[in-house]
């Protein structure tokens, strides 16, 4: 989830409102060429000549993904609804009662969100796991490909956090300018972070951390390569980003959020680094934490 000011989604369930919260490429073995750079012990997967310039040249996803493309959509939809949905929304209660504790209480929240998305996170990657129709190609999903230091993954996502930081004031100024300024106090999150050491490091670990891996890996990871792998780049960052706005439940932050998805495709896309993506998605939200703990 992309923070904002709002609270997150997963403590809807404690009384808060929905959240409005704020890659890697598919190189594959059948398209890799092993091969040592620099140290002769270290081996790269490494693309083979004419074999990034196939998106237009900002792209450099791979058009060939571990998975039947076919099954993009019944995947997504089978994570949506017996993943997202419900560890997202009404499961927290049911915890606090369980416990005895109530919905309030900052510490139970925030560790038992953090419980739900890291439940989230490994029922996606046995999902895929399972899905993959060629598991052998999966580690290129998580290590990525090496390229000039033109596509540095670490500048990439220096920039990315950058623009993503201005979009997201200048959408907020456009907001307030067409439906009025609204309080970005969020009471919830504050207490969290204040309530204890305890509460406020496991917040920042859910939010910088496990959120960013989730979220990355199942909209910029799986769901935009899938989708670029059969139309344009930037088709696929667009639908990707809906789909990830949409994820959020938030109407009147829907906006922001899918310009947000299409900055982090877009850096996702750039660099075929899941990593780069993730970096910026973390430490936008620990700005974010950082921002709403001191104000």
């Amino acid at each position: 989830m992309i923070l904002t000011a709002a609270p997150p989604t997963l403590l809807a369930g404690f009384g808060a409102a929905p959240a409005t919260s704020m890659a890697e490429k598919f190189i594959y073995f059948s398209k890799c060429g092993w091969r040592k750079r620099g140290n002769p012990f270290r081996i790269c997967c490494v693309p083979k000549d004419g074999d990034k310039g196939h998106l237009e040249g900002f792209s450099v996803l791979s058009k060939d993904v571990p998975w039947e493309v076919e099954s993009t959509w019944s995947t997504f939809a089978a994570y949506f609804f017996i993943l997202h949905v419900p560890l997202s929304f009404g499961i927290l209660p049911a915890i606090a009662r369980i416990l005895h504790q109530s919905v309030h209480d900052p510490v139970i929240t925030a560790a038992s969100a953090l419980t739900l998305q890291g439940t989230e996170l490994s029922g996606f990657l046995a999902l895929l796991y399972y899905t993959a129709n060629n598991r052998n190609k999966l580690p290129c999903f998580f290590i990525g490909t090496s390229y000039s230091e033109q596509r540095n993954w670490l500048k990439a996502s220096a920039l990315g956090i950058g623009f993503l930081l201005l979009v997201v004031l200048l959408t907020s100024i456009l907001a307030d300018r067409l439906i009025g300024p609204k309080d970005i106090d969020n009471p919830i999150l504050k207490e969290i972070l204040l309530y204890s050491p305890i509460s406020k490091s496991t917040c920042f670990l859910l939010y910088c951390f496990v959120t960013p891996l989730l979220e990355e890996t199942v909209y910029r990871g799986f769901l935009l390569t899938s989708i670029a792998s059969r139309r344009k780049f930037w088709q696929a960052i667009g639908i990707s980003s809906f789909a990830f706005s949409l994820a959020h439940f938030s109407l009147e932050n829907s906006l922001q959020l899918f310009i947000i998805g299409c900055v982090l495709g877009s850096v996702y896309s750039w660099t075929g680094k899941l990593v780069s993506s993730v970096t910026v998605h973390s430490v936008y939200n620990a700005i974010i934490l950082l921002f709403v703990s001191i104000s």
